[in-house]
Parts: C-alpha cells; structure tokens; sequence
C-alpha cells in the first residue's frame, strides 16, 4: 500500500531577503503548503536571522500557515511577539529549554500550535515526555545554524521510533524533517514516515519551483 503525500513546507533562509516578500508569494503560488521560518539568535546557534518583525512584514504575502523555528536560548520570552506577528505554529527546542512544558503551554495559550524540535545528537526519546503536550514534532536532519548543510542520514530512524512511541501513547502528530532535503533525501524521509518536508536551497533555488515543490510531495508515494 502506498503511503500519503508529505506536505512540503519551503524553509525562507534560503530566500532572496531582498524580495523576501515576493519570494514568499512565488512560493506559495507554486504549490507549498507550510512557509518556514528560521530564527536563529547568535546565541543557540551561531547565525543570526531574522525576528517576529520579519515574520509580520512577510505575514500579507502569503495564506499559507506560518512555522516559526525557533532556534534561539530562550523561546519563552518571545511566544506573545511571534505569535502576534502571524505564526501559525510554533517550534522550541528540546535543548534551550529548561521549563519546556510551561513554553510549549504558553504557545497553546496563545492560540498557536506548539512544536518540538530536536536536534540530531539528542535521543529523539527525550521528546517523550512531551508528546502529548505538542501538535507537531521537527526531527532536525542537519546541525541547526546554516542552510545547505548535508543531510545527516542517521536521523531517519528517530521518525519510526517516534510514531511507535505516539502510537504506544495514544497521541500522533504530525513529524517534520527539516535540513538537507532535497528529492533523494526527501524520499528517504517520507519512506521513514516523515509527514512534513522543510527544505530551503532546493525549492528557492530551483529553475523551476513548482516542480520542485511536486517532486518532494511525491516522495514516497510510490513505494510499498
């Protein structure tokens, strides 16, 4: 039996920042379903991005549903500002938080979907405990700090062992990969049972977007 679709969720870091806005829009005429947002502090990680003044000066350009990645020390001081700028759905990481289920209950209070995200070297069963408090769980495939970075293969397993853990709980979630993919890597993703695609340089930098776009939708598809 084939399995469904992965939604593709094209990450902005890989964005032209000069005409982020259109970007944004070409990207979401072109067949995304989710836009990605990456905010890293300098801090967390080594690079620094953007702010929720980015994320709602881009907010008119698109309908889609806005993922907030935020790769910074302290995400619980910055819930209200990103989810007053437009973001749909919000994600903490495991490792910079230390109250993480008051966090992940701020962004549900705050009317937002609350995400989880964990980084390659971490157990994914350390999200354990906090399945049912999320609407979706981010694998990272990659070292979070930059775009372009290869695809980190060894990620794979933790979205089998996850859904089985959701399954033995009771609860599902969607999972999202984020880092690395492209139509290889995002194969081997959705085969795994990944149900989100984030992928930045292979869709903006795409000769032809939508088709990029299809190509990561259909992985996955085709296979037992």
């Amino acid at each position: 039996m084939s399995r469904s679709m992965p939604s593709v969720a094209p990450s902005i870091l890989a964005a032209d920042f000069a005409r982020l806005g259109e970007d944004v829009a070409r990207v979401s005429l072109a067949g995304a379903d989710y836009i990605h947002i990456d905010i890293m502090d300098g801090v967390f990680v080594p690079n620094i991005t953007m702010g929720p003044s980015t994320v709602s000066s881009i907010r008119e350009y698109s309908k889609l549903p806005f993922i907030a990645h935020l790769m910074i020390t302290h995400p619980e001081r910055h819930i209200k500002a990103f989810a007053d700028s437009g973001s749909d759905i919000i994600e903490v990481h495991i490792e910079a938080e230390q109250d993480l289920v008051k966090t992940l209950r701020s962004i549900r209070d705050h009317g937002k979907k609350a995400a989880l995200a964990v980084n390659p070297p971490t157990a994914i069963e350390n999200a354990f405990p906090y399945l049912r408090e999320i609407d979706l769980l981010l694998i990272m495939s990659v070292n979070p700090g930059f775009g372009g970075q290869s695809f980190i293969e060894s990620s794979l397993p933790k979205i089998g062992i996850a859904k089985k853990e959701m399954e033995r709980q009771g609860s599902s979630v969607p999972v999202e990969i984020d880092g690395g993919i492209n139509g290889k890597t995002g194969e081997l993703a959705a085969l795994a049972g990944a149900d989100i695609l984030a992928a930045g340089s292979y869709v903006f930098k795409a000769d032809d977007m939508p088709a990029a776009i299809r190509t990561l939708r259909a992985c996955g598809s085709s296979k037992h």
